[in-house]
C-alpha cells in the first residue's frame, strides 16, 4: 500500500514540476481570482466561470506550445 502512495505522489509532484509556466499560470490565476472575489466584490459565479475558462485557455496555450515542433 505505501509503495503504491508513494508512486502516486511522484507522479503528482512530476505533473506539477513538468510544465512549470502551466503551473505558474494557474496558481497566478486562482490567486488573481481569489482577491478580486475578495477584495473587488467578484460575484462568486463569476469567480467561478473566471476560473473555468482561465484553466481551459491556460491548458489550450500549454498544448500548443507542447505541439510547437522544435528548432534545432
Amino acid at each position: 500500500m505505501m509503495t503504491i502512495l508513494r508512486e502516486l505522489a511522484a507522479e503528482l509532484i512530476g505533473m506539477f514540476f513538468g510544465e512549470t509556466r502551466l503551473a505558474a499560470a494557474l496558481l497566478a490565476l486562482v490567486a488573481a481570482t481569489g482577491l478580486l472575489i475578495d477584495f473587488a466584490g467578484l460575484d462568486h459565479l463569476m469567480g467561478g466561470a473566471m476560473l473555468l475558462f482561465g484553466s481551459m485557455a491556460l491548458l489550450l496555450v500549454s498544448v500548443c506550445r507542447a505541439a510547437r515542433p522544435r528548432v534545432s
